[in-house]
């Protein structure tokens, strides 16, 4: 092996060792620091470590030159030992640290985020006061702007495309093509945005566009639900309900990653591309895609008529070019990062981890005791109470 990676070490027993001794371990490449001093490693690359003998040797080589830099035991007592420094983490990158033990090298190193990470010591008040005036400027602007039948254009924008057909239908599936249109492009077009605007500019320019869009779609559906052909009835058999409610409550845990960053959807923050590997993502790398077929399953099987079945499907096919079009812009984003990150992960939920390509963590529930999931709990629940309201409301505005 040419590659060579140094490991050196500097200490001083009793003033008599002035430097310190350099041995090569040629068959792993590797220098290290004799008895007496601390090690700092300049571990190899992750492309370098290609195999999991090499992987192996490495842990081995690490233990001895640990064991070689205890201090000597008659030199401790007169002099503290020196600590050694902490080995460099890397974030984000293709460069992995190797395992800290033989039991670590079954588990591959993360190269994404660990998602839903929220230490509220980190948290900043001042930040979370600004996070709730903007939420209550943007859905004050919102109604007048949009809802509010007086002043708003979000009934002009139903009335158009309800121009196109009388059946409630194909102006659905219009709905949904244009917020997908819209949606999809504005975050194709990302990287060249914040280029121009900065990253916080954009980020209100494409919510600004994209939330009146879907509230437009929410109302629609709501306010047509009980529209064309009644294709089966499954709401009077027993348990059907608790069936939907579970399915529904479920897909939320899939749909709304987005809460693992509140502030910086609200700009707060400033918006980044993240690559989640953790929590939701061992199980599917698309979870909001899954997460909307799991909603439009329960939701098509309680109402069970054909406006349901085709709102279902136009928003499944949204999703599924979501997939695409997601990895297009992480590849592009993280490059062979994203490429590790989707050989251990899959689309379709748990066929990384049969596979073997997707090795859990023993505790890998507790990368769901998180904040941000508790959070998804609550929005839930509160949103099946919140039936009632939202019909109303839907209601009220007569699209």
């Amino acid at each position: 092996m040419t590659a060579m990676a140094a490991c050196t070490g500097a200490a001083t027993v009793h003033g008599l060792v002035s430097g310190c001794q350099l041995r090569l371990r040629r068959e792993a490449g590797v220098q290290c620091g004799s008895s007496g001093v601390t090690k700092a490693f300049l571990l190899k690359s992750s492309t370098q470590l290609s195999n999991h003998n090499q992987l192996h040797s490495n842990v081995h080589f690490t233990r001895r030159c640990r064991a070689e830099a205890q201090p000597d035991v008659e030199t401790s007592k007169s002099k503290p030992p020196i600590s050694a420094p902490k080995l460099p983490t890397f974030v984000n990158s293709v460069v992995e640290r190797p395992p800290d033990s033989e039991d670590d090298i079954g588990q591959p190193v993360l190269v994404g985020e660990d998602a839903a990470v929220f230490e509220v010591e980190a948290q900043k008040t001042s930040s979370w006061i600004y996070f709730t005036l903007v939420l209550g400027v943007v859905l004050t602007i919102l109604y007048y702007i949009w809802l509010d039948p007086n002043t708003g254009f979000g009934g002009a924008f139903i009335d158009t495309l309800s121009s196109l057909s009388s059946n409630h239908e194909i102006v659905m599936l219009a709905i949904l093509f244009v917020f997908a249109l819209v949606h999809s492009g504005l975050a194709g077009l990302r990287a060249s945005g914040e280029k121009l605007v900065g990253e916080r500019a954009y980020r209100v320019f494409f919510a600004g566009i994209s939330l009146p869009l879907a509230v437009s779609a929410v109302v629609y559906f709501i306010n047509h639900r009980y529209d064309g052909v009644q294709l089966w009835q499954f709401r009077t058999i027993p348990g059907v309900h608790e069936a939907v409610w579970i399915l529904s409550f479920i897909s939320f845990f899939f749909l709304y990653p987005s809460t693992f960053n509140l502030l910086e959807v609200a700009a707060v923050d400033k918006p980044k591309v993240h690559m989640w590997e953790t929590g939701i993502m061992r199980i599917t790398r698309h979870p909001q895609m899954v997460g909307q077929f799991i909603w439009c399953l329960a939701h098509t099987l309680w109402i069970g008529n054909s406006f349901t079945l085709t709102t279902s499907l136009g928003l499944l096919a949204h999703h599924v070019f979501g997939v695409w079009h997601g990895d297009r812009r992480l590849a592009a984003k993280y490059g062979e990062a994203f490429e590790r990150v989707k050989e251990r992960t899959s689309i379709i939920p748990f066929a990384a981890i049969l596979e073997g390509r997707q090795k859990l963590p023993e505790d890998y529930y507790k990368e769901f005791l998180r904040v941000p999931y508790y959070v998804i709990v609550g929005v839930t629940i509160g949103a099946y109470f919140s039936h009632p309201l939202m019909q109303i409301g839907s209601g009220f505005l007569h699209w």
